[in-house]
């Protein structure tokens, strides 16, 4: 006998064991059992799986041809180190991964060193005596350099300091310098100017094998000239020496009566700086390397050294083309100076002559002779404007390659 409620649990029966449904599997109440096209909809059919297949194939072989056409596939991150490229880099595909790194920004895990913020390059450096041989102590580091308050780089620098310390000797002198190599990298030191030996001269893998990380070379000579000259890397150059590798090397004449006539004298040594995002990359004129910073003497302006003369002083500048690849038209307020010396080699005064800006390229240069006229604040800097900026923009009154004479 069957009344209502069997005729219910039937049909609630039927619902839970519809088509498709295992005997015995519940359905839950408010759960509708599928229409039957519905359920043939959401089958895939063999066709669709092979046209997704295909179409997925083509798109990773035209993203594949794609990527190869302008990127080298065969370079990986081993091949490159690891290295932070510069934003804004145009990099094709035929670029090799060892100019990668050649242009890569400094590893922040191979700083050893961070300079003070008030911390002065080109400081001088006293030898030791070994007989009459003038002995000096060189080592090369990866450090932290402020050159601005507000602004650090990541360098690599001779002796913690940017410029590296100044060697001054006397023409006739025998010098040995130690260096003793502390950078993650190999590198060696050129005395730029100077006749020496061939051994002695520097260049990495021509005169000389590389000086290893944490191995050390020695060099010695004999300084025949008198002049301005300057010591830098002769390794990986365009990245090693605009990252900091650099520093002055003054050789007075022998002759005291050769020495100039002067009050006061200034070492200006430039370079310039590309710094983005926090990291540091060696300055070159290409896109993503051009400089947006530049320093005298590691420092930029306002912080550059501050010249005290007084009226009637001559002031013997030494410009040197400190940095790598870029030329600077030195420029100072107040009157023309006399160019009495090119390259280390002095000008006879017949032939020396006057100027009030000096292109000062790569690798050169000059001593001239500025004699202070009337008091007050007189600016020597680069006359490539943005050359006198921090980053762009101007901080009391100017930036970058400028700096201050400031006559009483």
């Amino acid at each position: 006998m069957t009344g209502p409620g069997s005729r219910a649990r039937r049909r609630s029966t039927k619902r839970s064991t519809g088509a498709g449904a295992q005997p015995g599997a519940a359905r839950a109440p408010d759960q509708e059992a599928p229409a039957q096209g519905q359920e043939l909809a959401n089958r895939v059919t063999r066709p669709q799986v092979v046209a997704a297949l295909t179409m997925s194939l083509v798109a990773l072989a035209a993203g594949l041809a794609l990527s190869a056409s302008v990127a080298n596939l065969g370079i990986g991150a081993r091949d490159v180190d690891g290295a932070v490229m510069p934003p804004g880099m145009i990099m094709t595909r035929d670029t090799p991964a060892r100019a990668m790194r050649d242009m890569a920004a400094v590893d922040p895990d191979t700083l050893s060193y961070r300079a003070p913020a008030d911390a002065r390059g080109d400081q001088p450096l006293a030898p030791t005596m070994d007989g009459k041989v003038k002995v000096f102590a060189l080592e090369t580091a990866a450090i932290e350099w402020n050159i601005l308050d507000d602004e650090r780089v990541m360098a690599y620098a001779f002796n913690r300091q940017i410029p590296g310390p100044r060697i001054r000797v006397t023409q006739g002198d025998r010098i040995r310098i130690v260096v003793t190599n502390r950078l993650p990298v190999p590198t060696t030191v050129h005395w730029h100017g100077l006749i020496v030996p061939n051994a002695m001269d520097g260049p990495a893998g021509i005169t000389q094998e590389p000086i290893p990380p944490n191995g050390s070379y020695t060099y010695e000579f004999i300084t025949r000239q008198a002049g301005t000259f300057f010591y830098h890397s002769h390794s990986d150059v365009d990245r090693q020496q605009a990252l900091g590798l650099y520093g002055a090397l003054i050789v007075d004449p022998a002759d005291p009566v050769q020495v100039p006539d002067v009050d006061q004298e200034l070492v200006v040594q430039l370079q310039e700086w590309t710094e983005r995002e926090g990291y540091t990359y060696p300055a070159m004129p290409m896109e993503g390397l051009l400089p947006n910073f530049f320093t005298i003497n590691g420092k930029a302006y306002p912080e550059t050294e501050t010249v005290r003369v007084r009226v009637g002083d001559r002031l013997l500048i030494r410009f040197i083309g400190s940095s790598s690849a870029f030329i600077h038209p030195m420029h100072v307020h107040g009157g023309p100076f006399t160019v009495i010396a090119a390259d280390g080699v002095a000008i006879p005064e017949a032939a020396q002559y006057e100027k009030d800006t000096i292109n000062v390229g790569p690798g050169e240069r000059y001593d001239v002779l500025w004699t202070a006229r009337e008091p007050g604040k007189w600016l020597l800097h680069c006359h490539i404007n943005h050359h006198t900026t921090n980053d762009g923009v101007e901080e009391q009154g100017a930036g970058g390659l400028t700096m201050i004479i400031e006559v009483s």
